[in-house]
């Protein structure tokens, strides 16, 4: 059956004050209205329909873990939904074969057959294991050059969407180009690379950078690094914005920088969850006053959400609100060349998240289905 949804419905073209409607097959259908200026967003008197938020780097939620395999995707894809989140890619840590092995085969799954009420999983971010040893950040000591066949054994298990690789790791480089031939969408991330580098692996046909900023060489004004090479070329990079992992000045630099800036989570097991121990991976993990960290005080992941991503971008960071939606739904989207995704358009899918004025989540739409959201208030 169809579905109509009303309020002020933030389009490609603008903010409309009309009528979205969902067809049968979990398209829009049309979306009807009279257009309103974006400072009336947050008016009284009527919900605001955003495009429903991707996240491009989800490791867990609801005290579940993505390496762990078994129902543990479904729940995490679940718990995700209930905060905005309708597409998403499972994000694996680097770890040996058996242990991915076992975490992409149920993640393939639900790749293929979407689970109703769940954000829907998209394929595999594979952060790890083609990172550098020297810069593991979170991530087990489990780091390894390119293997390609490894990779097409994976693949075969689930999709995989992104991969992560630090270009400097010899084979690494010379692997890009190839990647990219065989269909692999290539970060640059976990790196001690320089910003020849960077541009090098660019130029090779690398699309984006790993959460900014975290786990790369920062930029100084003689030796600019990675991070140099991302502001001053990148045409994408994704972004954590729980403002622990990044100043907000930081933040700012990077949206006059890359035109294609999006936001992601790096969420664990430990998002929705109360403080204490969790898994990250192969590790251990402790949640304390909202943040994640190893033993040793390394940040580890985030608890982050994407509403709340939406909301530092505009409260804190003063983005308007099509900038900052763009930013947690279009541009991800863009990135992974979906053209259906990540916009209020006749057409695309529709996943439309309903917030208040206050941008509180109060409804969420995956593929035109409800998901309820109350306890997640």
């Amino acid at each position: 059956m169809t579905r109509s949804l009303q309020g002020r419905i933030l389009t490609p073209a603008g903010l409309v004050q009309g009528t979205l409607r969902c067809a049968e097959n979990g398209r829009i259908e049309a979306v009807e209205g009279t257009p309103v200026p974006l400072e009336r967003a947050r008016d009284p008197g009527a919900p605001l329909l955003l495009p429903g938020f991707i996240d491009l780097h989800v490791h867990g939620a609801a005290g579940r873990d993505i390496m762990e395999g078994g129902d543990a995707a479904l729940q995490v894809a679940r718990k995700h939904a209930e905060h905005g989140t309708t597409a998403l890619l499972a994000t694996t840590m680097t770890a040996p074969l058996d242990d991915l092995r076992r975490s992409l085969g149920p993640v393939g799954a639900l790749a293929r057959q979407p689970a109703s009420g769940a954000a829907r999983i998209l394929g595999v971010h594979l952060e790890g294991p083609y990172i550098n040893a020297g810069k593991l950040g979170a991530q087990p000591d489990f780091a390894r050059p390119v293997a390609l066949a490894e990779l097409q054994e994976l693949h075969q298990l689930a999709p995989i969407r992104l991969l992560t690789l630090a270009p400097e790791v010899p084979g690494n480089m010379e692997a890009i180009a190839q990647l990219v031939a065989a269909g692999f969408r290539v970060q640059v991330g976990h790196t001690l690379g320089t910003y020849e580098d960077g541009l090098q692996a660019l130029e090779r046909g690398a699309r984006g950078f790993t959460h900014l900023f975290n786990a790369m060489t920062p930029l100084h004004h003689r030796m600019p690094g990675m991070v140099g090479a991302a502001l001053a070329h990148a045409q994408f990079a994704e972004i954590i914005p729980d403002l622990l992992h990044v100043h907000p000045g930081a933040i700012r630099a990077a949206l006059r920088c890359i035109p294609g800036l999006y936001c992601v989570t790096d969420s664990t097991a430990a998002t929705g969850m109360p403080d204490g121990e969790y898994r990250l991976g192969r590790q251990s993990v402790t949640k304390c006053l909202g943040g994640v960290r190893l033993a040793d005080g390394t940040l580890a992941g985030s608890t982050l959400t994407m509403d709340r991503a939406l909301r530092n971008l505009v409260d804190v960071i003063g983005l308007p609100l099509d900038d900052a939606s763009r930013r947690v739904s279009a541009n991800p989207a863009e990135f992974l060349e979906l053209a259906d995704r990540g916009r209020l358009a006749v057409g695309a899918w529709a996943d439309v998240v309903v917030l208040d004025r206050d941008l509180q989540v109060q409804e969420v739409f995956i593929a035109g289905g409800s998901r309820d959201v109350a306890h997640a208030r």
